[in-house]
C-alpha cells in the first residue's frame, strides 16, 4: 500500500511505525472473511481493510469525524485479522496509533465521554468495583431483565495453599477478575500445587491498563504498567519463574508492555524482561505430569478459545489438549475463530453489535449437546454466562474439581 504521511507524524516514532504496517498491507481482503462485524454488517468500513484506509487517511491528514469514529469504535480488536493475513500486517498496533490519534483529533458527545470516563474510574479499581457489585447483587431481582442478567452471581473463592514448594510463580490478580469470579485464580493456585508449584499473590500489582489502553487513555494506561511492574519486581529479581494470568486478555496486554513502554528509559529494560515471564496456565500446565488428578468420563466440553487467546497469545489447542488428556471430550465448535462480543468493555459500549455476536457463538457452543461450556477469560466468560441458563466456567475449575 503506498502513502503520504502527513507532516505531523511523517518523523516521529508513531507515524513511522504506522507507516510500515501500512505499506505491508497489499489490498488481498483475506481478512474480511474472519472480520465478526464485516460478517455482521457486510460493509467495508466495518471491516479490517475498510479501517485500514481509515487510519491511512487520518495519517496523510484527511478529514476525520463522526464516521471514522463510529467505524474504528465498533472493531471488536479481536485480531482474527493478524492470524487471517498472509502479509503479516500488524493490525492491532497501527489500530492502536490510528485511535491515539483520532481520540486527540475528534471529539465525542459529552455521554460518550462521560461513559467511558466512569468506565475508567471504576472498573479498574477493585476497591471501587467491588462495593458496586456487592451492592447490584442485592437489587438484581428488583432490576429488569437485560439488566439483572449482566451482574455476575457470587463464586466463593475456597481456600488458597500456603506456599511449600521450591517452584514459585506470580499469580496475577487483575480487577474485574479478583471481584467477580476470585475462585479462578484460587482454583489455579490449587491446581498449581498439585503439580508441586506455589501461586504467590503480589500486594500492589493492579489492573494491567488494558481498560485506560482501549478506551483513549494512553498516559493512565502507562501508569498501571509502571505500578505493576513496580510491584513484581523485587520477586521477578529474587527468582519467580514466571507471571501466571488466568485472564488471556490481561496476559495479552501484559505481553504489549515492551511496545508500550519502550520509550520509557527507567522501565523499558524492565517490560521486556516482564514480558518473558508472563505465561498463560496451558503454556505451563501442558508441560506439567498430571497423575495427580483423576481422569473424567463421558463429559463433553464446550471450550471457548478467548481471541486474546488464540489470536492475541497464538496459544491454539493447549487447553483441548489438557482436557482431553484428563478424559474429557471436546465439542466442535463452528467458527471457533470468531470472537464472542465481549472484548473488553465492548459488550458495554456496542451492546447491540455485542448480543448479535453472543447469540451466534453460544449457538455454535452448543451444537455439540455439551456438559459445559469453559473458556479461559473473565470477560468471555460473564458476557457468555448472561446469555445462558447455565453456568460458563474458567477450565482451570474443571482441573480443580477432579
Amino acid at each position: 500500500m503506498q502513502t503520504d504521511i502527513a507532516a505531523p507524524f511523517k518523523h516521529t516514532a508513531e507515524g513511522q511505525e504506522a507507516d510500515r504496517i501500512l505499506r505491508s498491507c497489499v489490498h488481498c481482503g483475506f481478512c474480511t472473511a474472519t472480520c465478526p462485524t464485516y460478517q455482521l454488517l457486510g460493509d467495508e468500513l466495518d471491516g479490517p481493510r475498510g479501517r485500514i484506509y481509515l487510519i491511512k487517511q487520518l495519517l496523510e491528514g484527511k478529514d476525520a469525524g463522526a464516521s471514522t469514529q463510529l467505524h474504528l469504535d465498533r472493531c471488536l480488536l479481536c485480531r482474527a485479522c493478524e492470524t487471517t493475513c498472509p502479509s503479516g500486517v500488524e493490525y492491532a498496533r497501527l489500530f492502536d496509533i490510528g485511535r491515539s490519534i483520532l481520540e486527540a483529533r475528534v471529539s465525542r458527545k459529552s455521554e460518550q465521554r462521560l461513559f467511558r470516563r466512569l468506565l475508567r474510574t471504576v472498573v479498574p479499581f477493585p476497591h471501587r468495583f467491588r462495593p458496586l457489585l456487592q451492592i447490584s447483587r442485592l437489587v438484581r431481582p428488583l432490576l429488569p431483565a437485560a439488566l439483572a442478567t449482566k451482574i455476575p452471581k457470587s463464586r466463593p473463592a475456597g481456600n488458597w495453599p500456603a506456599a511449600q514448594h521450591t517452584r514459585t510463580m506470580l499469580a496475577f490478580d487483575g480487577c474485574v477478575q479478583a471481584c467477580a469470579t476470585p475462585n479462578t485464580n484460587a482454583a489455579a493456585a490449587r491446581v498449581f500445587d498439585r503439580i508441586g508449584i506455589s501461586l504467590i499473590r503480589v500486594p500492589g500489582a493492579t489492573c494491567c491498563g488494558a481498560v485506560s489502553h482501549h478506551l483513549g487513555a494512553p498516559e493512565e494506561a502507562l501508569g498501571f504498567m509502571r505500578r505493576n511492574i513496580d510491584a513484581w519486581w523485587p520477586m521477578i529479581e529474587a527468582g519467580a519463574e514466571a507471571i501466571v494470568v488466568t485472564a488471556s486478555g490481561c496476559g495479552s496486554m501484559l505481553r504489549d508492555y515492551p511496545v508500550l513502554l519502550r520509550d520509557d528509559p527507567e522501565y523499558a529494560d524492565k517490560a521486556g524482561r516482564l514480558c518473558s515471564l508472563v505465561k498463560d496456565p496451558a503454556e505451563i500446565i501442558r508441560t506439567e505430569n498430571l497423575n495427580a488428578f483423576r481422569r473424567v468420563n463421558n463429559k463433553t466440553v464446550a471450550f471457548h478459545s478467548p481471541c486474546s487467546l488464540q489470536h492475541a497469545l497464538k496459544i491454539c489447542g493447549d487447553v483441548e489438549q489438557i482436557l482431553t488428556e484428563l478424559g474429557y471430550h471436546i465439542a466442535s465448535v463452528p467458527d471457533s475463530h470468531l470472537c464472542c462480543g465481549s472484548a473488553g468493555t465492548y459488550s458495554l459500549l456496542q451492546p447491540a453489535l455485542s448480543k448479535q455476536l453472543r447469540e451466534n457463538k453460544l449457538n455454535a457452543l452448543l451444537s455439540g449437546s455439551p456438559d459445559v461450556i469453559a473458556t479461559a477469560n473473565i470477560g468471555c466468560q460473564l458476557h457468555l454466562e448472561a446469555g445462558i441458563n447455565q453456568p460458563v466456567v474458567h477450565w482451570l475449575e474443571l482441573l480443580d474439581r477432579l
